[in-house]
């Protein structure tokens, strides 16, 4: 009688699985996802407490209570990495509203000007522009050069975007392993923010292209260092960082935004 009671189903470990498995099924949802992470940790905390009470022979429910566990760890590191790429997309999204905003605010200014100082500006314009012909043919052929085609670049090469950001692949490191002895390739990557605005960079504009045309976003790498973070740049300023795709990469793209359908530019490995 007693040895039964003593191995009895633990209501801690039933109420620790139960939430583990809430916020597994909660943590992919934006917004949600916060009270996911408030769930996975109480239901960590119960499940955590049932297996140390099944290691001391007191109930027979440890496979119950190591599942709660795994599953509020799981379920915790899910939400995190979701409400980073979660953020990431609203800064991405944030900071092209604000420059469409401040380029219409600049039109309707210039179309409320009066008639006669339209005509007096487009004088002046012409003049100047008579004067400094070699420097506004330097702008054209600079603004051409951005609209080469940047397909199948070298290693080491960089491009200047229209907005001023300069982005290099600076090397390609193949054949690393990971911790499945699957192969990764490391790409370390240089922004550069040489406009007047803020510039923003994130391992998601990144993917790469095997010999088959399938293109792929980064993977994980056990051993991984110096990773490319989301964020943005000041005027002036620059980030390096690795990332890591699946080994058998023959190129990689950069997208302006992970929202475009066409790679921006392509290196050639």
């Amino acid at each position: 009688m007693s040895e039964t009671t003593t191995k009895k189903t633990s209501g801690l470990a039933i109420a620790g699985l139960v939430l583990g498995i809430l916020a597994a099924v909660t943590s992919f949802l934006p917004i949600i996802n916060n009270l996911s992470a408030i769930i996975a940790v109480i239901g960590g905390v119960l499940a955590a407490i049932s297996l140390v009470g099944a290691l001391r022979g007191k109930h027979s429910s440890k496979g119950l209570a190591i599942a709660g566990v795994v599953l509020a760890v799981v379920s915790f590191a899910v939400v995190l990495a979701t409400q980073s790429m979660y953020k990431s997309i609203i800064d991405t999204a944030a900071q092209s509203a604000k420059e469409n905003s401040s380029a219409l605010v600049q039109t309707q200014a210039k179309d409320s000007e009066p008639t006669e100082d339209k005509s007096k500006k487009k004088s002046d314009e012409a003049t100047a522009e008579e004067q400094t012909a070699p420097e506004a043919t330097q702008e054209e052929a600079k603004e051409e050069a951005v609209e080469q085609d940047y397909s199948n670049l070298a290693v080491g090469t960089s491009v200047e975007l229209k907005d001023g950001t300069k982005i290099t692949v600076n090397s390609v490191q193949t054949g690393l392993v990971n911790y499945d002895d699957s192969l990764v390739a490391c790409v370390n990557v240089t922004y550069e923010n040489n406009g007047d605005k803020g510039a923003s960079f994130n391992p998601y504009d990144w993917k790469g292209e095997d010999a088959n045309g399938a293109q792929r976003s980064q993977s994980y790498y056990s051993d991984a260092e110096n990773e490319l973070n989301s964020g943005t740049l000041s005027p002036g300023g620059s980030v390096t960082g690795n990332i890591y795709f699946d080994d058998g990469i023959v190129r990689v793209l950069y997208y302006s935004n992970m929202f475009n359908d066409d790679p921006t530019a392509g290196w050639k490995l």
